[in-house]
């Protein structure tokens, strides 16, 4: 047995990693790489395997860079499963096809500004006729419809004509909801024949709803061998969700090698029980100057969490009741997957909300914003609002815009409540912001571009680390000591370097066999 390690490794997006028996190709995660667009489209489009080789996919959860290029795969030769939790498969079936969406969005927008650069090109270089309309004002209006949407058919047209280089999407919507016919979902603790001699049982990871441990299990030539995936592990005795599972089935216990994660390898997360009162002072403070709340937020997993403690927050009347708004059509519809699972809510969720008959995440100042129309509106409220939008690094959706009204305002805080990438419009929003507070806020504003324009960053950055989905150190070194596990060797992959390389240190001072492969590295399974 080989272990190929090709994505999420010494960097934290695009989760993919390959095991390789006699007989199979076992992929866990098909993740997509984020950051920046040329760098990441160069990695996302190019495959490191012939497709046709892959026996089954093992999907850990439902997050994009864990997720996000299945149906690059499923739209190829591929003739495998996708094998998941039922929850896993519930949230992918809205989160895919919304990828697919942005892609063709994306294409779509790049195709325009090449276009819209190449016309300007030409209308500089011809003879300008007196009274005409401003160039780019004239050909913004043959290329949109009613100065807002795109008119594809004419862009493409024109494109051809030019013989301009056409962007085309990773996939497209089309391409993802017929990736969803590749699933197949099953209940924890239930051993899954994926291969030759070869079976997978999914355990609880406490990171996002149906996230899992993935224990897999080779019988070959009279003898054993085990690799653990871990996926993300998530928290202890954060809301909605159990925690990790520390208590494996006797015969998935003796692991040859383990591959786990290390984002938080070398820090230490904020308590949890400080998350409620902390954000709640969060709220009084802006309240009291009469602004806007703004959470980046991830629409699986994220939001949920933070709807759920300001439920809980309202209730207990710890801040001013102003109205919360999920501006997300993506998170609105995995929250009803949320509904979907109550199986896999904590005992305190139970005993808080569902035992007294009342929905964790709706409460009579909560709105679920649908129409980009009402979102554009929220876009001008002056009003003291929080607002929670995707997405949860700042690379797009409905928060730039929230951001390019208020971003600008000192009376708005923006709270960062996950992790951000290298690269990511958020890390730049969070290490700008920081510096800028730093020096008292004296001189100049930094500026940050997005949307093809720049705008100074006058509101307060606030860090909220208590709602990270991921183990800190000290949780990711609880799991390893008191699970049941017995591991051979472990593998820290869906880190930044310096931090799977600070917790592979640490765990060997802790007497652990950790290392950290290098991408595109095979080892063996021993």
């Amino acid at each position: 047995m080989h272990v190929t390690f090709y994505g999420a490794v010494r960097e934290v997006t695009g989760s993919m990693h390959l095991i390789t028996t006699e007989k199979d190709h076992i992929l866990l995660d098909c993740g997509m790489f984020q950051g920046k667009r040329e760098e990441t489209n160069r990695k996302n489009l190019v495959l490191p395997f012939d497709p046709r080789i892959i026996t089954n996919i093992i999907l850990s959860h439902a997050h994009m860079d864990h997720s996000g290029r299945i149906p690059l795969l499923t739209k190829t030769d591929f003739f495998g499963r996708v094998l998941s939790t039922r929850a896993t498969a519930n949230a992918c079936s809205y989160m895919l096809p919304d990828s697919g969406k942005i892609q063709e969005s994306d294409a779509a927008y790049l195709n325009y500004k090449c276009l819209r650069a190449f016309l300007m090109k030409l209308e500089s270089s011809s003879k300008k006729v007196k009274g005409q309309k401003q160039p780019l004002e004239k050909i913004k209006a043959i290329l949109k419809k009613n100065r807002q949407e795109l008119d594809q058919e004419i862009i493409d047209t024109l494109i051809e004509k030019h013989q301009l280089k056409h962007v085309e999407p990773l996939y497209t919507m089309a391409d993802a909801e017929q990736c969803l016919s590749y699933f197949d979902s099953y209940p924890y603790r239930t051993p899954i024949t994926v291969g030759k001699n070869l079976t997978c049982t999914l355990y609880e990871a406490g990171h996002i709803l149906g996230s899992a441990i993935s224990i897999i299990k080779l019988q070959e030539n009279g003898r054993n061998l085990t690799v653990g995936y871990t996926g993300d592990i998530g928290r202890f005795d954060r809301p909605i969700l159990k925690n990790p599972t520390m208590d494996f089935e006797e015969s998935d216990r003796k692991i040859d090698l383990m591959l786990m994660e290390s984002t938080y390898g070398d820090r230490i997360h904020e308590p949890i029980a400080d998350l409620k009162p902390r954000l709640a002072r969060i709220l009084n403070e802006t309240a009291e100057k009469q602004g806007t709340v703004l959470i980046p937020s991830f629409a699986f997993g994220r939001t949920q969490e933070l709807v759920y403690v300001l439920h809980e927050i309202y209730n207990e009347k710890m801040a001013p009741q102003i109205p919360i708004y999920v501006d997300s059509p993506l998170a609105t519809k995995i929250t009803q997957v949320f509904g979907e699972h109550p199986e896999l809510y904590d005992r305190d969720a139970h005993k808080t909300f569902l035992e007294k008959g009342i929905n964790p995440f709706m409460f009579d100042k909560i709105q679920f914003v649908q129409s980009v129309e009402q979102s554009m509106a929220l876009n001008r409220d002056e009003t003291p609002h929080i607002v929670i939008s995707a997405s949860g690094m700042c690379e797009a959706g409905r928060i730039l815009h929230h951001l390019r009204h208020k971003i600008h305002k000192d009376n708005t805080t923006i709270l960062i409540v996950g992790y951000m990438a290298r690269n990511t419009l958020g890390r730049r929003l969070l290490e700008k912001g920081k510096a800028y507070e730093k020096e008292g806020k004296k001189g100049k504003p930094p500026m940050l571009k997005f949307l093809g324009k720049e705008y100074p960053l006058k509101a307060r950055i606030v860090t909220l680390g208590g709602f990270s989905a991921h183990g800190d150190q000290e949780e990711m070194t609880r799991w390893l000591n008191e699970s049941n596990l017995d591991i051979k060797r472990i593998a820290l992959v869906h880190g930044e370097e310096e931090h799977s390389l600070a917790f592979a240190n640490h765990l060997t001072q802790k007497k652990y066999n950790a290392f950290v492969p290098k991408a595109g590295e095979t080892i063996s399974v021993k």
